[in-house]
């Protein structure tokens, strides 16, 4: 393989932060190199926690600021307490996170139900802008949940290939004969 010289004057972007002038945190930010030697900085105070907060495992500590309004609950608590047993650098960690955010959407569908209010699913997940200016998008989405919900449905109603075993009729004499009443032919 041949190895090809690049003209950086040539390719867009290219030196874009080399101008300390057109630097957005100039002068703001002083160069010194001083970020590479750690803190040097008093750290804040720790803000209290009195719900559950969730941290990385590879964090001795909370951070000194964080979110409470959300703490983890229900099925989607469980999937994010599980995520952070693992490291941030992980599948094992990054992909229960975003099936918890599913369950979390199904679950605060179900609570508003049970507070005896309908979410409006439509305009929550954004589908009439959607249908406005990604029409093909939405369709093939919607038809592909359809499609992957019907046959979940299929899945778990059908149980088994095997075809129901027919009921025997009886004739006219067999329904009178055994004491029973009703019509011939009725089963």
């Amino acid at each position: 393989m041949e190895e090809r010289r690049v003209d950086p004057s040539q390719v867009k972007g290219w030196g874009v932060d080399a101008d300390r002038g057109n630097d957005p945190t100039y002068p703001m930010k002083r160069r010194n190199d001083g970020e590479h030697e750690g803190y040097s900085w008093e750290r804040p105070a720790q803000q209290p926690s009195d719900v559950e907060v969730l941290h990385s495992n590879e964090r001795p500590n909370l951070s000194a600021a964080f979110g409470t309004s959300t703490p983890p609950a229900g099925l989607s608590g469980v999937i994010r307490r599980f995520a952070f047993n693992y490291s941030e650098s992980s599948y094992g960690h990054w992909l229960p996170l975003m099936l918890a955010d599913r369950v979390g959407v199904v679950e605060g569908y179900l609570e508003d139900l049970s507070r005896g209010h309908v979410p409006n699913v439509f305009a929550e997940r954004g589908w009439k802008a959607e249908w406005k200016h990604n029409r093909k998008g939405l369709v093939t989405r919607v038809a592909v949940g359809a499609v992957l919900a019907t046959a979940a449905v299929a899945l778990l109603r059908g149980g088994s290939d095997e075809p129901k075993p027919k009921r025997k009729r009886r004739s006219d004499g067999e329904g009178r004969a055994s004491g029973r009443s009703g019509h011939a032919g009725k089963p």
